[in-house]
């Protein structure tokens, strides 16, 4: 199956750039060390760029463009994004910079409810495996990857 792995919508980073989702403005800020995982391009940090951590509601917002209502699975969480526009992911494919050692991949019917999810504990080599074998399920429209240890929203995989 060829899976589409999505950043957060350049047209959402733009509004997360000046509000974010838990009502906040930003705070930019130099990152000295780097490392962190970027969500507007699928990598990490390299020292001294200027980021921004935000509040991401990634389930909010796309049942608001589906006209659904995510209900109790609605969550903010904190992720890291360019403070400026940038030019997004490099490649298409399983952003490698950011695989991690632990995730856990989430599946969301099209009326924004998890279906199921798998967690992946230090062999996020089978992530993509797993992502296509979720999204097998007619019934499942998305997966989202989310870090374990923080459950920061990391990605969004499609059909």
């Amino acid at each position: 199956m060829d899976l589409r792995v999505l950043p957060i919508a350049e047209g959402v980073l733009a509004e997360l750039r000046s509000v974010d989702d838990a009502g906040r403005g930003i705070e930019p800020f130099i990152d000295e060390a780097g490392g962190a995982p970027l969500r507007c391009c699928l990598r990490r940090v390299r020292a001294g760029e200027r980021v921004v951590l935000v509040s991401y509601a990634p389930l909010r917002r796309w049942a608001a463009e589906n006209g659904v209502a995510p209900g109790a699975y609605d969550e903010v969480g904190p992720v890291f994004i360019h403070a400026d526009t940038c030019a997004g992911p490099d490649d298409p494919g399983w952003p490698e910079e950011i695989r991690g050692s632990r995730r856990v991949l989430r599946a969301y019917s099209a009326e924004g409810r998890i279906l199921g999810g798998c967690l992946l504990d230090g062999r996020t080599g089978l992530s993509e495996q797993t992502a296509s074998d979720l999204l097998m399920d007619p019934a499942v429209a998305f997966v989202h990857v989310r870090a374990v240890e923080f459950g920061c929203f990391l990605f969004e995989v499609r059909r």
